[in-house]
């Protein structure tokens, strides 16, 4: 086998549950494949590198083998191996998702003032 549909290759390399899964995001913009968006229909070779992303995370990835059947997680991670700098930015995106780092830190309600200040930023000046 020297080449096979996009859709069917996620599929059996377990980045999605299902084929309609991974037609969706293809369609969706999720999936590109040489820094392109392309088509579930696209016919992938050995070589091509591909770019994910799934939820928070973008996974960049080249393509080791093909196949059209679904196996085990071990034996699907054999198809694919994934970039150094993409493993590196997940985990740091991972580590500062789960420090908080990401959403707006308070330190709870805000007083008196700080609701001026808030109300003064969102009506803009009160002339009476």
């Amino acid at each position: 086998m020297e080449k096979l549909r996009l859709d069917k290759w996620l599929w059996a390399a377990r980045f999605y549950k299902t084929r309609a899964l991974a037609k969706a995001a293809i369609e969706g913009g999720k999936v590109h494949c040489g820094g392109e968006r392309c088509k579930p229909s696209k016919e992938i070779r050995t070589g091509d590198e591909l770019t994910l992303r799934t939820g928070f995370d973008t996974r960049t990835v080249s393509v080791l083998k093909l196949s059209d059947q679904r196996r085990g997680a071990p034996e699907a991670q054999t198809l694919y191996e994934e970039s150094s700098a993409s493993i590196a930015a997940r985990e740091e995106a991972a580590a500062l998702r789960k420090a908080g780092a990401l959403g707006m830190l308070t330190e709870g309600r805000p007083n008196k003032k700080q609701r001026r200040q808030l109300s003064l930023l969102h009506n803009g000046p009160d002339y009476d």
